[in-house]
């Protein structure tokens, strides 16, 4: 099946999104967010976002058909994110997809949420991903990787001792009063401010975490600091703290990516996750990938956040690839490894 029509289903967060693409063309992605209703708490509130997913669920799925031009009757295979994440959201996600294959007769494809972030380039890139590293940063996850085969070979290569780089955003905006989500809302107060203001700890970067943990990452450091900063400079410029602590988290991830790259020999890099999103990450990567000789990747910014398009993208690359498809049965992950691509039979 090299252009098989998938439909999939994302809800391991507070998005209730269903993506549909028939081989690497993208025909619909829907999503329907509850961010809203989590921002007066200053964080996703997990039952809230399940009962969020229950109610847009089917109008969801029902906008993705009729944006794509296609009935049920039309779907080769479903996918669904069947990990990591919110157990409660993923298990909308998993109990509507597995009702949607049993009732159309068609194979499932239980998907990794990580993974899925990283096959959303094939949608929007024609030459063949493998192999890359690939830095996925989000709100839950930053993790660097390196992708052999998209649908079968994923080694981890480090990932955050604490903070994710988005959940590092999300605290210092709410510290700083900018509302929830906080990376789009630093990234804008940045532009305005200086990179260089302030001089913010890059985390596990010393001679000896290179020689130990080259690429892990830690945001904890550098978020106390920042807020220790902010109490103790009561006239602090908040454009500067925003641009200089970006700065922090930017370099940071950036030198753990490239020296990923080099030491592995792989001269391709894809960086994937809601955080890639981020203007000053997409600038600075693209400048220094282009002294060091390497190829980037990064998705279009509608596609970076958590979206159904991502896990279709990955269902349709298992089917094409003949993978063995998921049971019917299968259980929701929430701290699935990115190691298991795919919850097989």
């Amino acid at each position: 099946m090299s252009q098989p029509l998938v439909l999939g289903i994302e809800t391991s967060c507070d998005e209730t999104a269903v993506g549909i693409v028939r081989g690497r063309t993208l025909l619909a992605n829907i999503i329907a967010s509850s961010v809203e209703e989590h921002a007066r708490f200053g964080g996703v509130v997990p039952e809230i976002a399940s009962r969020a997913h229950l109610e847009a669920m089917q109008p969801t799925i029902e906008k993705a058909l009729k944006d794509a031009n296609v009935s049920l009757k039309d779907i080769d295979a479903v996918a669904v994110t069947a990990g990591p994440g919110l157990v409660g959201a993923l298990l909308v996600g998993v109990g509507s997809a597995a009702g949607l294959a049993i009732g159309l007769d068609k194979p499932i494809y239980a998907v990794n949420h990580l993974a899925a972030h990283i096959s959303v380039d094939y949608l929007t890139h024609d030459h063949p991903l493998e192999p890359t590293i690939a830095l996925l940063v989000s709100g839950g996850h930053s993790s660097l990787l390196q992708v052999n085969e998209i649908t079968s070979s994923i080694v981890k290569l480090g990932q955050t001792i604490d903070d994710a780089a988005g959940e590092a955003f999300d605290k210092i905006a709410r510290v700083m009063k900018l509302g929830f989500p906080g990376g789009p809302a630093i990234d804008a107060m940045a532009k305005e401010g200086s990179a260089t203001a302030i001089d913010f700890p890059r985390g596990l970067t010393t001679s000896n975490d290179w020689q130990t943990r080259p690429y892990d990452f830690s945001f904890s450091g550098l978020k106390t600091a920042v807020a220790r900063y902010l109490e103790s400079v009561p006239d602090y410029v908040r454009a500067d703290v925003a641009a200089s602590f970006q700065e922090s988290i930017v370099d940071v991830l950036l030198l753990k990516a490239l020296a990923a790259c080099k030491s592995s020999g792989i001269d391709s890099l894809v960086i994937a996750g809601g955080v890639a999103a981020n203007s000053r990450l997409r600038a600075v990567a693209q400048a220094r990938c282009d002294k060091a000789g390497i190829t980037l990747r990064i998705p279009a910014p509608g596609l970076c956040t958590d979206n159904g398009a991502m896990v279709a993208s990955l269902g349709a690359l298992m089917a094409a690839a003949n993978r063995t498809p998921s049971p019917v049965a299968f259980d929701a992950d929430s701290s699935l490894p990115v190691t298991t691509i795919s919850i097989q039979l």
